[in-house]
């Protein structure tokens, strides 16, 4: 199981500034947030799938299938028995329901498609550099910059365990929902052991390094806007123009 999410491809995507990717990421979500029309967020769908067929990334989009497809089921499900609709297709499920539902599924799996392309074009250093080169300090970015690459290793880290005790004998994959969840939280202990122990060996290797020893940092990363960067970005406030007319007009 692959541990790290960056996909190391010769792309026009991968080549951009790391803050171009960080304000398209963040228009993707605002646009996203914006609209519950399901048509206009099916074109906001094929333009983040569009920008992501540019840095032959999609691929890695196969890793959270699961969780694209589980956020839309229950956002269907959820807002099919909930929302108020005129159009009863049975018992408290409407049609205005389904599609509202559909449309909601649909705003969450954008914004996670438009994160994971970035994090599958953007190297971690490249995210902490591009946020200390916005104004952010370095420590908060460091911070985030390390979430971001501990969420696969710890991922992986729940994976290789869990099929360690499968092959021991333990079925995880009999019962319902709720004695499924109960087989698997046993598990969360050596998960966390694991991370605990991750954590207190980067913490002591930044101490050995001198890490906040003093706050002028200098970089072996150089990033600068391109031609590519402005074009990239003035699509992408475009778009975000286009959205927000629609929206207020």
């Amino acid at each position: 199981m692959e541990m790290f999410l960056y996909m190391d491809k010769d792309s026009i995507l991968h080549k951009l500034d790391p803050r171009t990717k960080i304000f398209i990421m963040l228009i993707s979500f605002a646009i996203a947030l914006m609209f519950s029309s399901l048509s206009l967020l099916l074109i906001l769908s094929f333009l983040v799938i569009l920008y992501g067929a540019l840095g032959k990334v999609l691929s890695n989009l196969k890793r959270i299938r699961v969780i694209l497809i589980m956020i839309a089921i229950m956002s269907v499900i959820l807002w099919a028995l909930t929302y108020p609709g005129t159009t009863r297709l049975w018992g408290p499920v409407t049609k205005e329901g389904i599609i509202y539902g559909i449309a909601i599924g649909i705003k969450f799996d954008v914004m996670i498609i438009a994160g994971m392309i970035f994090l599958s074009s953007t190297k971690i250093e490249e995210i902490s550099l591009g946020l200390v080169k916005l104004g952010i300090p370095y420590r908060p970015a460091f911070a985030f910059s390390t979430a971001v690459r501990l969420v696969p290793m710890i991922v992986s880290t729940s994976y290789i365990i869990t099929q360690a005790q499968k092959s021991r004998g333990l079925d995880l994959d009999t019962g319902n929902i709720l004695q499924k969840i109960k087989k698997y939280i046993p598990l969360l202990i050596p998960v966390l052991i694991s991370v605990i122990r991750q954590a207190n060996i980067l913490a002591m290797a930044l101490e050995s390094k001198g890490f906040g020893y003093s706050d002028k940092r200098t970089s072996y990363l150089e990033i600068k806007f391109e031609v590519r960067d402005y074009a990239f970005l003035a699509v992408a406030l475009l778009i975000l123009i286009v959205a927000v007319y629609f929206k207020f007009k």
